[in-house]
């Protein structure tokens, strides 16, 4: 059994229709970002971006 971390983007933003904080994951930095452009369009549009280290597991078959 092998163990290695590996980095998952977390977004976090303001979802204006809802009028509520929401989060989606993605695998890389650079979809994140386009994610994140997408919901900063307004004035009180935000959204943040965050590297998360996951373990993943990988199991000999």
């Amino acid at each position: 059994m092998e163990n290695q971390f590996v980095q998952e983007f977390h977004v976090t933003y303001f979802d204006a229709d809802c009028g509520r904080a929401r989060a989606e994951t993605f695998d890389t930095l650079a979809e994140a970002e386009r994610f994140a452009s997408r919901h900063c369009a307004g004035e009180d549009s935000w959204a943040v971006v965050d590297a998360v280290p996951v373990l993943q597991v990988r199991i000999a078959a």
